[in-house]
């Protein structure tokens, strides 16, 4: 038994934000009924394609193990198959511009009455405010969050991140915010309101961040790249590649970066394991001399710490780097590309990177669960082809026959 067989949930998301979360709550075990539009669909079905006329990689690796419905909900027969849906769903999940639903007579108090236990969980771009009603995508998010100001390095502008904090990261957190609301809903027998603001998930990210700005005020950083030579001023600065666990650590160079971009490892110069780290890269002088052997002492020479640091990594690649800290347990990590990640086979072993097959696209390489649970295992089926299970849908969840689903058709409903 999966996780969250027997939920059953109503997908009105698109793009990325909201399929994220319903398809974390599809891979383990929920039943997501995607609404599209008759014709068109999700709007990146046709983004950024590689392949002509076929479903883009945007969409196929944000929609595995769905359902693909089409449902024209400007239509009054349209509408009350929505209502329908409604009644026979635990979860109603959207992303859409504020006040769309409302628009569409659908407020929150109108499904409730429809059915009071649903949980109804939305995306937004900003919580209540002054910009609740502006549309937010992505990088948009991750500058309104405080990614940005605080990304980069101290010369140069701010710099989004590779990585959907604003998208992705908004969507894991409505798919925990819709399993707790299911999960009082077993206590009370009542549905709920989950709102999760695109500014909100990206500023609970950027945490640390928070705590530095209030930190600024009793005194400088000290493990910012900033100290002791540089200024600070009134707002958290950007720091480059500094650690900002409070140990000093950057990005340095291995062999083979003059011509392979990614031929980089980072490395925490963590007090703990200082002496190991100071022996294999040649210094062991360091560890009697007064001006290197305290972290106290290094602080001021940071920069210098790095460039001798580099000169040995220099000889190595990052994989050998790999294995000779590591036993030191020096904290390091190599700079691994999508390509590198892609070919890793113990992510293959894991599930963290599946191929799938797709009958018009053939097989492709997705993101699988990042979750790992003991006892509901996570399989990623293809994504649906537009429309592909709607006359499903309507025979088994509302129950309609083969003359009603005609005439839902007849009637442009679907």
């Amino acid at each position: 038994m999966k996780a969250l067989e027997g939920v059953r949930v109503l997908d009105m998301t698109h793009v990325q934000s909201g399929p994220t979360c319903t398809q974390l709550l599809a891979w383990f075990g929920a039943d997501v009924i995607k609404v599209e539009r008759p014709g068109k669909g999700d709007a990146t079905r046709g983004q950024l394609r590689d392949i002509p006329d076929v479903d883009s990689l945007y969409f196929t690796m944000l929609n595995h193990n769905k359902r693909s419905v089409t449902l024209n909900t400007k239509s009054e027969s349209g509408k009350a198959l929505f209502t329908r849906l409604l009644q026979s769903c635990d979860v109603l999940a959207e992303n859409f511009a504020p006040g769309a639903l409302d628009r569409m007579g659908f407020s929150w108090e109108r499904i409730q009455e429809i059915n009071p236990r649903i949980i109804y969980a939305s995306v937004k771009g900003f919580g209540p405010g002054p910009y609740e009603d502006c549309k937010v995508y992505e990088n948009v998010a991750q500058c309104a969050g405080g990614g940005a100001s605080t990304t980069g390095f101290p010369e140069g502008p701010p710099v989004v991140a590779g990585a959907q904090i604003g998208d992705s990261g908004t969507g894991l957190h409505l798919a925990l915010g819709i399993v707790t609301a299911l999960f009082q809903r077993e206590k009370t027998g009542r549905g709920q309101r989950v709102e999760c603001a695109m500014q909100d998930g990206v500023l609970n990210l950027c945490r640390v961040k928070l705590r530095d700005q209030q930190r600024l005020t009793h005194g400088p950083l000290k493990e910012y790249p900033q100290y002791p030579h540089g200024t600070f001023g009134a707002a958290t600065p950007r720091a480059g590649n500094a650690s900002g666990g409070g140990q000093p650590g950057w990005i340095v160079k291995c062999k083979g970066w003059e011509t392979d971009p990614d031929a980089y490892i980072y490395v925490i110069a963590q007090a703990a394991a200082f002496d190991g780290l100071a022996r294999v890269i040649g210094h062991e002088d360091w560890l009697t001399d007064p001006e290197w052997n305290t972290p106290e002492a290094r602080l001021p020479k940071i920069d210098e710490m790095f460039d001798e640091i580099e000169k040995w990594t220099q000889t190595l690649t990052k994989f050998e780097v790999m294995e000779v800290l590591n036993p030191l347990n020096v904290p390091c990590g190599p700079v691994l590309s999508m390509k590198e990640l892609s070919e890793e086979p113990s992510l293959r072993a894991t599930g963290t990177v599946v191929e799938v097959d797709h009958p018009e696209r053939g097989p492709y390489l997705s993101v699988g669960n990042p979750i790992k649970l003991s006892d509901s295992p996570a399989d990623v089926r293809r994504s649906p082809l537009l429309g592909e299970h709607t006359d499903e849908v309507l025979r088994e969840v509302l129950g309609m026959d083969d003359a009603a689903i005609a005439q839902a058709r007849a009637d442009r409903a679907v």
